[in-house]
């Protein structure tokens, strides 16, 4: 069972509905004692950090004793970036601090947001088990470092400016996208599909 961890700031239809269509049992949770439940975790996210760090409030505690034993856990989109120590989003605010570094506004010269389809760089991990080259569908203004724990890079450019960022992470079985798989043609939903076959 995939527990998709429901605290008011996540798109929690996109993403029961991929698991859905690819024949996958899963669950919204909302309290702790039913992360319990599940033998994998994904933590959604729209919308500015701040405000989903407190909503996440008393779960915040779950989810990191969650990825501390080894439980599967998967971020998408801001959910990936609320894994991280802190973001600079509205003034700043503390993540959860699963990985280490700041989430950081793309500088001034880049449309933003990051909105589109981009090429990832550098695919390894669980994620992208028989998977080949493959473009992702981003909706970003901000963008986490790159690190040991990068599991997929990807570039906003223009002009001559250009930044390489973590497209997606893995740290054992912590992980996430900054893309949004479910909304990345079929082999979006491929990476979900390894999500799921993590033990």
């Amino acid at each position: 069972m995939t527990g998709i961890i429901d605290y008011g700031a996540g798109n929690l239809h996109s993403v029961s509905k991929a698991l859905a269509a690819l024949g996958l049992e899963s669950c919204i949770v909302t309290s702790g004692r039913e992360f319990s439940e599940c033998k994998r975790l994904i933590l959604p996210g729209v919308g500015a950090f701040p405000d989903a760090m407190k909503a996440l409030g008393p779960l915040r505690r779950e989810v990191c004793a969650a990825a501390r034993d080894g439980v599967p856990l998967m971020g998408i989109c801001l959910g990936m970036q609320m894994l991280f120590e802190a973001s600079e989003e509205c003034g700043g605010a503390e993540g959860l601090g699963l990985l280490p570094g700041v989430v950081r506004r793309f500088p001034a010269g880049l449309t933003v947001p990051h909105m589109g389809w981009s090429p990832l760089i550098g695919m390894r991990g669980d994620l992208f088990r028989g998977v080949g080259a493959m473009d992702a569908y981003f909706v970003h203004s901000y963008y986490c470092p790159l690190g040991d724990f990068t599991a997929a890079g990807a570039r906003h450019e223009g002009g001559d400016i250009q930044v390489e960022f973590s497209a997606a992470v893995q740290r054992g079985r912590l992980m996430g996208t900054q893309f949004h798989p479910e909304k990345s043609g079929r082999t979006g939903l491929e990476l979900i599909r390894n999500f799921a076959a993590v033990q």
